[in-house]
């Protein structure tokens, strides 16, 4: 990369050999201005200043970048030639800022070892090929981790067959339609962006968060409303710092992750992770068809079965559920740190990583699930999951096992049932017993009224003979907004670092207190 302090100090030194008004020493790295000239601009500089050497420099610049320059002029008048040298300054590091970060139609991305670098110098992009495969994929990794760690893919699914005579001829661009495609030594599109908006001006850009966007070239915005396309709406196996899980309602695009089959295989393999529509939403993660493991709902402070994540100092998470959009995102709350959560499918495992730069190696931060009762609704129906409980499986307070035999031989998917019938609408036969530090039942019957109180919400429930539990929809500042629960409850355990209550129904008979 060129070293800009050093390009500027190297100009000047020679404006001020030529015009000593103010003697200063000026250094710059012998090895460094060598490597600008053979790498980019082919011009034989040398550390000496002379009037001469100066005239070349400029000359040369001038006509590479088409730049009208008086010599005369700017050799007799120390002002114009430092206007000279600031105008050259400012149209080559432009230039190459966009040819670092960008691709435009002219400008395509070869595999040949280049590679496009966010402006920070955070992430790069480029062509690569993982562990033992020789399939080429466009990917993007951290460019300031020696550890090559790939966050997203491209390709993933349609790779570019290894053919290592002919991977140069390998290219991303920009068809004539404005899409960014990958197209292979073929001149087959072997991926594309497949968007239907057309621009004039198309141009592909690599943010310093790691988002590779497709927008207008003409213009300068970074908003994400302005993007034609963006791969921050299509993850991979990684959640970066930014990035939205969940859905786009308006565009009906679902943003959720998918595991690497394997780890010299991107493809999408069947662990995935994703934000399950209800009237409580909630992120889900799957093996296939099945549900393997599932947060809870978002309670204001966090999702109610994983208080990890609301405690967690090192990032702040947030959760937005309207009728744009429902989606999780976290930011990180020191931009030093280097954190992601990602999916591993050999461990069926999602995990959050943290790069430890005195080791050079990466510590697990969090694993899901992280015991026994994270699978989901290990203990079958109104069953309580109690990880320091042997065995783990509990029928609820007022609830048995429905089949005592198959309970006490530790299979417990048939759940529990009332241990006393109750009597629907009937006074003083009812109530609601209530259950602390709960991750509340899943949530796909259920029904949300966000502007109800905790009382109200109780008559609520209790007026319907279908439902079996509520409880507050906030936990915050006392609580707020009410969610009700209808027929089996389903997923229940015991969270110690939970705040959250749930209401359940019972009989009014029991030896205990009710609401």
């Amino acid at each position: 990369m060129i070293n800009k302090d050093c390009l500027e100090l190297f100009l000047i030194s020679h404006l001020f050999h030529q015009f000593p008004v103010h003697r200063q020493i000026i250094y710059c790295h012998s090895d460094l201005v060598p490597s600008i000239d053979r790498h980019a601009w082919k011009l034989p500089m040398t550390t000496t200043s002379s009037p001469q050497s100066t005239f070349h420099i400029l000359h040369h610049l001038c006509f590479l970048y088409a730049l009208p320059i008086n010599t005369k002029m700017a050799f007799t008048h120390p002002f114009m030639l430092a206007i000279t040298i600031s105008n050259l300054l400012l149209i080559f590091f432009s230039q190459s800022s966009t040819a670092l970060d960008s691709i435009t139609q002219s400008q395509p991305l070869h595999d040949d070892g280049s590679t496009l670098v966010s402006n920070d110098g955070t992430f790069e992009l480029g062509f690569f090929s993982p562990g033992s495969s020789t399939n080429r994929y466009i990917g993007i990794w951290y460019k300031i981790i020696p550890v090559k760690t790939i966050v997203w893919v491209a390709n993933r699914d349609s790779p570019i067959k290894g053919n290592s005579s002919n991977i140069k001829s390998n290219m991303l661009t920009i068809a004539n339609d404005g899409n960014m495609v990958l197209l292979d030594s073929n001149n087959q599109t072997i991926w594309s962006t497949n968007i239907t908006s057309l621009t004039t001006h198309p141009l592909v850009q690599l943010l310093d968060t790691a988002n590779l966007v497709l927008k207008e070239g003409n213009k300068n915005n970074s908003n994400e409303e302005s993007f034609l396309w963006q791969s921050f709406d299509h993850p991979c196996d990684t959640l970066l710092p930014g990035m939205k899980l969940g859905w786009d309602l308006k565009k009906g695009i679902e943003r959720k992750l998918s595991a690497w089959k394997s780890w010299d295989d991107p493809s999408s393999g069947n662990l995935t992770w994703g934000m399950l529509l209800s009237s409580n939403p909630e992120l889900v993660l799957r093996k296939g068809s099945d549900e393997y493991h599932r947060s809870g709902p978002w309670n204001g402070a966090g999702f109610s079965g994983q208080p990890v994540l609301r405690i967690t100092p090192i990032v702040d998470t947030k959760f937005v559920n309207d009728s744009n959009q429902v989606y999780y995102s976290y930011t990180l709350r020191n931009k030093s740190v280097i954190s992601i959560t990602y999916l591993n499918q050999t461990l069926v495992h999602r995990k959050r990583i943290t790069w430890i730069p005195e080791n050079k190696t990466w510590r697990v931060y969090e694993s899901v699930p992280r015991d026994e009762c994270d699978p989901y609704n290990p203990c079958g129906p109104n069953g309580n999951c109690m990880v320091n409980e042997t065995p783990i499986c509990q029928c609820l307070e007022g609830f048995e096992p429905k089949s005592p035999q198959n309970w006490n031989t530790f299979e417990w998917t048939q759940g529990c049932v009332h241990r006393e019938p109750w009597s629907c609408g009937v006074k003083n036969e009812d109530g609601f017993r209530r259950f602390a530090s709960m991750k509340v039942p899943d949530t796909r019957s259920s029904w949300t009224y966000g502007n109800m109180a905790l009382e109200d919400c109780r008559m609520k429930c209790l007026k319907n003979c279908s439902c079996m539990a509520y409880s507050n929809l906030d936990i915050r500042e006392g609580g707020s907004g009410c969610s009700i629960w209808f027929g089996d409850l389903i997923d229940l355990k015991l969270v110690q670092a939970s705040q959250q209550d749930l209401y359940i129904r019972m009989a009014i008979s029991g030896n205990y207190d009710l609401f």
